[in-house]
C-alpha cells in the first residue's frame, strides 16, 4: 500500500528548506476529528527557520501542495496544513492490497531471517491448570502470532513446571492417602486433593515435611521409585492439559521444562564461581545485585540445591546456544518481575552480551470474587470447566435463535464462540491490569465482545453468499470496480481501519500487547457495521454493487485474520 505519510512528507520537503525529511515525517499527524483531515502538519517548529508566523507558513504551504493528485483538499487552519486525501485513490490503493493477500494481508517480512522464542502457559504439573493459567497461556499464543506474521521464525516453549520440592510432598501424600484407579480417573484433581490434604495434615504432623524433604531428594538422586511415580504424575498431567490446549486451538515446539535442565545447572554455579561472583550467606549462595538496586540473589541454598534462578539462567543459555535466537520472550506474571531482573542482570555479569535479548513480558493477575486463588487449600477455577461452561452457553443461545440448525452445525459454532469469547475477553484489555474474574462477565457475549466481532465476519460471509458467485469473483478479482460509489463518509471510514490494519499489528509487535489488535478488530466489525446500515449494498446497479462487495470481501479478510492473531476462529454462518 501507498504510504501516505511518507508521500507527504516528500511533497512538504520540496516546498520547505531546513528540516530533514525524518524530521517532517515525524511532525506529520493523523487529527482526531476526521473534518480537520486525514493529516495535519503543524508549522510551529518552521517559525524559526522560516522567520514567518506559523500561520503564514502554513498558507505558503497548502497552496503550494494543494494541486497534487494525492489530495482532494488542502486547507489552512491558524498554524497547521489541513490535508485530505482523495478517497477514490486511497479506497482503490487499500482494497488491491487486501484482496490481492486475503489470508496474509497484515503481514510483513520485518522478521525476517530472525529466530524469536516465545515462553508461555508453563503450567505446574500435578496441579490444576485453573483460570489465572489463562493469562500467560492467550497473551503467548498471540504474541507468537503476531511475531509470526511479522515474519520471524518463532519457536514455542512450553517451560512446564516439572521440578521441585512440591514433588517431594505430592509423592508423600499419594503413598499415605492416593490410589492409582483415582489418579487414573482424574488425576489433576485428584493429586489436587492429596497436595491440598498434605498441607493440612502437615499442620498437626510436621513429620511429613522431612518425609518429603527426604523423598524429594531420592528424586534428585533419581532413585528408581521416585522418578517412576514423578513421570506418571507428569504424564497423566499433560495428558489433562493437551485436553485444553487443544480446546483452545493450541500447540508448542518444545515441553522441556524445569527437569530438562537439571544437569545443565552445575556448569553456571561453576561459572559464578570463576568469575567471582558466588558469596555465602548464612550457609547458602548468592549473587549480590545490591549494586544494581536488586538486593541478593540466592543461587543454592544451605544444603546444595538450585533454585528457579538457577535453572533460567541453564535454560537462557541452553536456548542461546541451541537457537541462536534473536529475542528471547517470557511471558509471566508481573509477580515474577524481581526474579527476571535477578538473573537477566546475573547472565549479564557472566559475560553473555546477549543477556538483554532476553524479555520478560509481565500480565497483572486473576483473582477471585472472594480473594485470591490457592492450590494448597484447593480454592481454583479450573479452566476447562469454563471453556466447556462457555461453550454450553453458546450452544444454548444458538439454538434459541437458530432452532432450524443442525446439532454439528450448532456445536461446531459453539465451540468456536463459546471459547472465542473467553479469548477474546482475556486479550481485550491491557495485558498489565490486574482483574477478578467472574463468570457473568466472562460468559456476556453483548458489547464490544469476541461474539459481536464473529458475528460481523459472519455477516460479511451472509452479504457475500447473497450476492452470488458470479459478483463476488468479479469483486475480488477488482474486474469492474469502481471506487467512486466508495466514498461515503461510512465506506471510507471503513477503508481508512483496514489501511491501519498491518501497522497496528507491527505496533502490538513492538509492545508486545495483543489487546491492541483487538481494540482494532472491533473498531473494524464496528465500521462494516456502520457501513452495512448506511449503505444499500446489493444495489441494482451492478457496478456500485461490485465495488461495495469488493469492500465487504475486504472488511472480510481484515476481520478474519485479526481474529487468527488472537487464536480465533470466524465463523461463516452464526
Amino acid at each position: 500500500m501507498v504510504n501516505f505519510k511518507d508521500e507527504i512528507a516528500k511533497l512538504i520537503a520540496q516546498k520547505v528548506e531546513g528540516l530533514e525529511l525524518s524530521e517532517i515525517q515525524d511532525m506529520i499527524e493523523v487529527p482526531q476529528d476526521a473534518k480537520m483531515g486525514d493529516y495535519a502538519f503543524p508549522c510551529f517548529k518552521l517559525a524559526k527557520v522560516l522567520r514567518k508566523a506559523p500561520p503564514l507558513i502554513a498558507k505558503g504551504i497548502a497552496e503550494s501542495i494543494a494541486d497534487a493528485p494525492l489530495f482532494e483538499k488542502v486547507e489552512q487552519v491558524n498554524a497547521y496544513v489541513n490535508m485530505f486525501i482523495s478517497k477514490e485513490e486511497f479506497v482503490k490503493d487499500t482494497l488491491t492490497e487486501v484482496l490481492a493477500k486475503g489470508d496474509d494481508f497484515g503481514k510483513t517480512d520485518i522478521g525476517a531471517g530472525k529466530k524469536v522464542i516465545v515462553e508461555y502457559s508453563s503450567p505446574n504439573i500435578a496441579k490444576p491448570f485453573h483460570i489465572g493459567h489463562i493469562r500467560s497461556t492467550v497473551i503467548g499464543n498471540s504474541i507468537y502470532k503476531i511475531y509470526d506474521a511479522l515474519g520471524y521464525d518463532v519457536v514455542r516453549i512450553n517451560h512446564l513446571g516439572d521440578y521441585g520440592t512440591q514433588f517431594g510432598k505430592m509423592i508423600c501424600a499419594y503413598r499415605h492417602w492416593g490410589n492409582k484407579e483415582d489418579v487414573i480417573k482424574e488425576p489433576i484433581k485428584t493429586l489436587l486433593s492429596y497436595y491440598t490434604k498434605f498441607h493440612v495434615e502437615v499442620e498437626t504432623h510436621p513429620e511429613l515435611d522431612d518425609e518429603a524433604r527426604e523423598i524429594f531428594t531420592r528424586l534428585e538422586h533419581g532413585e528408581k521409585e521416585e522418578v517412576e511415580l514423578w513421570q506418571w504424575f507428569r504424564d497423566e498431567s499433560l495428558k489433562e492439559f493437551t485436553r485444553v490446549y487443544d480446546m483452545l486451538g493450541i500447540s508448542f515446539d518444545s515441553y522441556a521444562g524445569e527437569s530438562f535442565y537439571s544437569d545443565k545447572m552445575p556448569r553456571f554455579v561453576q561459572e559464578l564461581k570463576d568469575k567471582g561472583l558466588l558469596e555465602e550467606s548464612q550457609g547458602a549462595q548468592i549473587v549480590d545485585l545490591e549494586p544494581y538496586g536488586l538486593g541478593a540473589a540466592l543461587v543454592t541454598k544451605s544444603d546444595g540445591s538450585t533454585l528457579y534462578i538457577t535453572r533460567d539462567i541453564a535454560a537462557a543459555v541452553y536456548r542461546k546456544e541451541t537457537y541462536d535466537f534473536y529475542k528471547n520472550i517470557y511471558v509471566v506474571a508481573s509477580q515474577q518481575n524481581l526474579h527476571f531482573q535477578q538473573w537477566i542482570q546475573i547472565v549479564e555479569l557472566l559475560g553473555y552480551e546477549w543477556a538483554r535479548d532476553c524479555v520478560h513480558i509481565p500480565f497483572g493477575l486473576v483473582s477471585l470474587e472472594d480473594g485470591t486463588m490457592s492450590t494448597r487449600e484447593g480454592r481454583v477455577v479450573f479452566l476447562e470447566d469454563v471453556l466447556n461452561k462457555a461453550v454450553d452457553k453458546t450452544r444454548e443461545i444458538i439454538k434459541e435463535k437458530n432452532a432450524d440448525a443442525s446439532e454439528e452445525d450448532v456445536d461446531d459454532i459453539a465451540k468456536a464462540v463459546g471459547i472465542g469469547a473467553v479469548i477474546f475477553q482475556e486479550l481485550s484489555n491491557n495485558r498489565i491490569k490486574d482483574y477478578v474474574f467472574k463468570w457473568d462477565k466472562v460468559l456476556n457475549f453483548d458489547g464490544e465482545t469476541g461474539p459481536y466481532v464473529q458475528y460481523t465476519h459472519a455477516r460479511c460471509a451472509s452479504v457475500l453468499r447473497k450476492a452470488g458467485e458470479t459478483i463476488v469473483k468479479k469483486a475480488a478479482a477488482l474486474d469492474g470496480v469502481d471506487c467512486k460509489y466508495l466514498c461515503s463518509e461510512s465506506a471510507y471510514e471503513l477503508a481508512k481501519l483496514l489501511y491501519k490494519f498491518p501497522a497496528v499489528i507491527v505496533d502490538a509487535g513492538d509492545k508486545y500487547e495483543p489487546s491492541i489488535v483487538t481494540r482494532h478488530i472491533v473498531d473494524m466489525a464496528q465500521g462494516f457495521n456502520r457501513f452495512y446500515h448506511d449503505e444499500h449494498i446489493l444495489t441494482d446497479n451492478e457496478e456500485e454493487k461490485i465495488a461495495k462487495v469488493a469492500l465487504v470481501i475486504a472488511a472480510k479478510d481484515a476481520i478474519k485474520n485479526g481474529l487468527a492473531l488472537l487464536g480465533m476462529k470466524a465463523p461463516e454462518r452464526m
